[in-house]
């Protein structure tokens, strides 16, 4: 069997490891099969009602859709001024082509509107490519299967994610009646979101704050507005990442990744180091005795992002360290440095705002209140961006210990310049100190640091343990530890303006 086949039937894979997950929990017997799963959980729940859960391209259920459209276009040019029932809003319609369904799997018609995920069933269609001769291997189990183990996707920006764990699949399950209900009353809400409610479902679900007597409790998917409808927004992949450390941080996981669409891709399977990514909030623990509300790890994984796309974290080989490098990262390290680096300096606002003259009370409160949540975003951004780079430097504290003092050193020097120097020779100072920090290359920054220590003979200790430090960096790392530094120079700046 080819590589290319066995990812075709990997959602009937996962639907028969769910399936014997369900028998077992529910104490049935071992020729329970998927086809009765279908009829007794699946249709019910997916399709026999007015908001169906998925869309299976040119599968009954949405060849339902078309044959209502020519319906109606039919009905109002004959009966025009007359209100037309849509045909998936009538339940012998929904059981119609249920029916269809089966026959079409009895007769073994094996195509992506039969078996989810698997190849065309001929040579026309926009999968095409996907033509097996090798149907013989393809069960009417398999093709129900699929339909199981599409509905226990997880749909991320960039893809949909099938988990091969027991407890992923259970709980994702649970999920289905919780959608349902949503459904019903959520008005306006678009419909054929299953997969992308598994997502933000999973991420609740494993979270530290879930109520198992109240499984809704604090979960909220914020439907967002599209084109006059709500639409649950597609979660962030690596919010679902964060979910599994969470509830995995000790195991290395592999994950189908795919899509779906007119058009069937894969990225195949890649392994997620989810004790890395747990390692990355622990971190964050050990570095910061901040305020605990900007600790909250809830805020640290909300407002987390990365730079890289699901599609490229995969290209890596594997979903590690490197793959959670933080967005918008690049742009503060130092440019020429690395690729999309720009050399900005990172800006924190001031949260201490003064009431104006002739200005309102409750008008003040809202200026406050927004100024203190947008410096505790900066603050919170900042911790993911230097917790980040200190994973990256293999947790090294004394690396962390030792940009803090360098950059507490240029502050010092020039403040001492400042006030000991004018005009020409003050300038001189300042660019020294900004060519420091602006340094792209290993080199660069130790010749820029040897003149600096000529002129600055207080903190040449420092300066030289650092030189010594940074000699024995690989060259990667180089770009991440110089711009720990570049961090630490404007917070310490920040709190102490």
């Amino acid at each position: 069997m080819s590589l290319k086949y066995f990812y075709d039937m990997y959602t009937s894979y996962i639907g028969k490891k769910f399936l014997k997950i369900y028998r077992d929990k529910k104490k049935l017997p071992d020729d329970y099969t998927a086809r009765q799963f279908f009829d007794e959980e699946l249709f019910p729940l997916f399709f026999d009602n007015e908001k169906f859960f998925m869309s299976v391209h040119s599968s009954p259920f949405d060849q339902l859709f078309a044959e209502s459209g020519a319906k109606f276009k039919k009905h109002k040019k004959e009966n025009p001024g007359v209100p037309f029932i849509p045909l998936h809003k009538i339940k012998e319609h929904r059981v119609r082509k249920l029916k269809e369904l089966h026959e079409k799997i009895g007769n073994g018609e094996i195509g992506g509107n039969t078996a989810v995920g698997y190849y065309t069933k001929d040579n026309t269609g926009t999968t095409s490519g996907q033509i097996t001769s090798m149907k013989e291997f393809v069960t009417s189990e398999d093709m129900y299967s699929s339909w199981i183990g599409e509905g226990l996707g997880i749909r991320v920006d960039g893809g949909i994610i099938l988990i091969d764990k027991d407890d992923v699949l259970w709980t994702i399950f649970k999920g289905w009646n919780y959608y349902r209900k949503y459904l019903s009353q959520t008005p306006n809400l678009k419909d054929k979101q299953i997969e992308t409610w598994n997502g933000h479902w999973l991420n609740h679900a494993f979270g530290e704050y879930f109520h198992v007597d109240n499984p809704l409790a604090e979960f909220d998917p914020k439907p967002e507005n599209v084109l006059g409808k709500l639409a649950i927004p597609t979660i962030d992949w690596i919010k679902v990442i964060f979910a599994l450390s969470r509830q995995y941080p000790k195991q290395t996981l592999t994950a189908y990744i795919y899509n779906l669409s007119k058009t069937n891709t894969t990225l195949g399977f890649i392994n997620i180091q989810l004790p890395k990514v747990k390692k990355l909030v622990q971190l964050k623990g050990e570095l910061y005795t901040l305020p605990r509300e900007r600790l909250n790890h809830q805020n640290f994984e909300k407002m987390y992002s990365t730079f890289y796309d699901l599609k490229n974290a995969c290209k890596l080989g594997v979903i590690g360290m490197k793959a959670l490098e933080p967005k918008n990262l690049r742009a503060f390290m130092p440019s020429g440095s690395i690729t999309y680096a720009q050399g900005k300096d990172y800006k924190f606002s001031n949260p201490k705002v003064q009431q104006k003259k002739n200005e309102e009370t409750d008008e003040f409160e809202i200026r406050e209140q927004k100024a203190k949540s947008k410096y505790n975003e900066q603050i919170i951004n900042f911790q993911i961006f230097k917790t980040w780079i200190t994973a990256m430097l293999n947790n090294k504290k004394e690396l962390n210990a030792l940009a803090e003092q360098v950059a507490q050193a240029l502050i010092d020097f020039e403040v001492k310049n400042r006030t000991s120097e004018s005009g020409r020779g003050k300038a001189t100072y300042t660019r020294l100190s900004e060519d420091v920090k602006a340094s792209k290359s290993l080199r660069e920054f130790v010749e820029k640091l040897t003149e600096l220590m000529s002129k600055y003979k207080e903190g040449a200790e420092v300066f030289k343990k650092v030189k010594d430090t940074v000699l024995e960096l690989p060259s990667d790392l180089f770009p991440l530890f110089i711009t720990l530094i570049r961090f630490e120079y404007q917070f310490k700046k920040s709190i102490n303006s």
